[in-house]
């Protein structure tokens, strides 16, 4: 079976490690040939809102996918129309996934509690928000935002006027400024046959908007109950077939959704090494029709990104029992480059550990990196 995947960045590429022991094969579509997936699978290159070569990746596939969410709905429905080609996910969730207004009104109709919110169209939409939903708050684009991108705070009505100019313009979205306790993130695969198979709970750290750490099992079930209850509602009422990532705040021992990726997430990266099957893995054996995998967590893992500079492989691979993901990219401020996990015996020895780690990289790391913190 061929596998077609939009985007081969480094999501793409490590679905298709994931793919290639199960007897898959892939085809990618991308910008450039250039990308991470590219040494592993051929690369059809053009852009993601070219019908023409997204139907000629579906006809030469069986099963069309994506690795990010910012891509053509409507091409990619032109793209399968008449073919047998199955596209997993679903378009719906691909949609919501892309609108953060779509995603509200998911959450709010499957009554999952998020951020009070209101649209916004012009400065004075934008007056009118803060005076309703209050101050400090958070102007967001609906649409292309992703880590931290696309996003303004509002402390005081003094800031209004220069977040309208950095992102007026485009449809927005002005929330309220959640002051949480910790982030933490659900994962999940739902399979053809309706069949689940969710992740342990996960607890994240980001600085500058971006995913620094992540920590897994996070062991706090009053938590993970209604992180799980939240999480098949969504893969339910998409009828979703794939991996799926939620996002929340927790403030006073309660889940605010903040967003959701219908794809395998950066979050989920401790699951090669710290689960029994990986998200990776899950996906593919969602989207191909074959039977999930356990996910229970081998141990207590850690991942820590690698943003904007590659530490030398050797201060990572000196740390015992860390394992290290190079996916090949251009060293660039902001970029996400690679990552490593280690796995332990205990939450206690993974904490530990990951404060070891942190420390070994600071010297090779971006500030941002090696002050992200540890668990």
């Amino acid at each position: 079976m061929t596998i077609g995947i939009v985007g081969a960045g480094q999501l793409g590429r490590m679905l298709a490690l994931a793919g290639y022991p199960l007897g898959l094969d892939f085809l990618f579509l991308d910008r450039s040939a250039d990308v991470p997936a590219a040494v592993l699978a051929p690369v059809v290159a053009g852009e993601f809102t070219d019908r023409a070569l997204l139907r000629r990746l579906a006809r030469r596939c069986e099963v069309l996918s994506f690795d990010w969410e910012n891509i053509s709905v409507s091409a990619l429905r032109v793209a399968t129309r008449g073919l047998r080609t199955r596209l997993s996910p679903p378009l719906r969730a691909l949609a919501t996934g892309q609108d953060r207004l779509a995603e509200k009104r998911l959450f709010e109709r499957l009554r999952i509690p998020t951020t009070r919110y209101a649209t916004v169209g012009s400065r004075a939409a934008l007056e009118r928000a803060c005076a309703q939903i209050g101050l400090p708050g958070v102007l967001k684009t609906r649409r292309l935002g992703y880590d931290g991108k696309g996003q303004a705070l509002v402390r005081r009505r003094a800031d209004i006027g220069a977040a309208w100019e950095a992102l007026g313009g485009v449809p927005l979205l002005y929330e309220e400024f959640i002051d949480f306790e910790l982030e933490v993130s659900a994962l999940g695969t739902r399979a053809l046959d309706g069949s689940e198979a969710l992740y342990p709970l996960t607890r994240n750290w980001h600085a500058g908007g971006m995913l620094r750490l992540s920590v897994a099992p996070w062991e706090a079930p009053g938590l993970e109950r209604q992180a799980r209850a939240h999480l098949r509602a969504v893969l339910r009422d998409f009828s979703y077939v794939g991996t799926l990532a939620l996002e929340f705040f927790v403030r006073r021992g309660r889940l605010i959704a903040n967003e959701l990726a219908p794809r395998v997430h950066n979050s989920g990266h401790w699951t090669i090494e710290g689960a029994v099957t990986s998200q990776f893995e899950n996906h593919l054996r969602a989207i191909a029709g074959l039977p999930l995998g356990r996910t229970a967590a081998t141990g207590h893992a850690a991942m820590v990104n690698l943003i904007g500079r590659m530490p030398p492989a050797a201060a990572v691979l000196a740390q015992p029992g860390v394992h290290l993901h190079d996916y090949g990219k251009s060293e660039r401020p902001g970029r996400k480059l690679g990552h490593c996990t280690l796995v332990a015996a205990s939450a206690a020895e993974r904490d530990r550990r990951a404060r070891k780690l942190l420390r070994a990289l600071a010297q090779s790391l971006s500030p941002a990196q090696a002050q992200a913190g540890a668990p």
